[in-house]
């Protein structure tokens, strides 16, 4: 079992931050030993050092998988596990700035911010507007009709879920337009 847990919400668009903070915990002298979604992070104690934690949005099929990781480790990146579709590595900081990126250009950069979106956000947004919208409607037509409790209930809790989703999908949607005008900027 793990030695430290902690809870941490983070989106998908959030990456960034989340490598820093796994770094900030690594000088601390707690490393990343595994990651539970929706935020729950497994640390175990270790000696405090300056290590860089980087998280690449990459499904590469089963076949290609071991030449992907084979890349990473060939630059010195330890591989540590694949949640949600990000692929977590790190590596001990002090080389050069640019050996410790994964990313070659702010073009592939870009490109993994455009796959996040494609592959996480366009599906979700797909089901959010077949079964969330439709069920607030159905519920809020029939709010008057029936003096059922529970549909009253149900209504305010798509109610509260439809806020839920619009502010993710805002969130996502602006943090997406940052990062590409970021790196296109550098």
């Amino acid at each position: 079992m793990a030695d430290r847990v902690l809870f941490r919400f983070m989106t998908v668009t959030d990456y960034e931050e989340e490598e820093k903070f796994l770094s900030e915990q690594h000088k601390e002298g707690w490393k990343l030993c595994k990651y539970w979604l929706p935020g729950i992070y497994l640390f175990d104690k270790c000696v405090p050092e300056d290590v860089v934690y980087r998280l690449d949005f990459e499904q590469a099929e089963k076949s290609e998988k071991t030449e992907y990781l084979q890349l990473y480790n060939d630059y010195g990146w330890e591989y540590l596990f694949d949640v949600n579709g990000f692929s977590y590595f790190r590596k001990r900081a002090g080389s050069e700035e640019r050996e410790l990126e994964i990313f070659s250009d702010n073009e592939s950069r870009i490109e993994m911010v455009e796959r996040v979106f494609k592959r996480r956000m366009i599906p979700l947004l797909m089901v959010f507007f077949s079964c969330v919208m439709l069920q607030l409607v159905i519920q809020f037509l029939n709010w008057n009709e029936r003096g059922d409790p529970f549909a009253k209930g149900f209504v305010i809790f798509f109610t509260i879920l439809f806020g839920l989703y619009l502010y993710l999908f805002i969130h996502c949607g602006r943090k997406i337009r940052w990062l590409k005008r970021k790196y296109m900027k550098e």
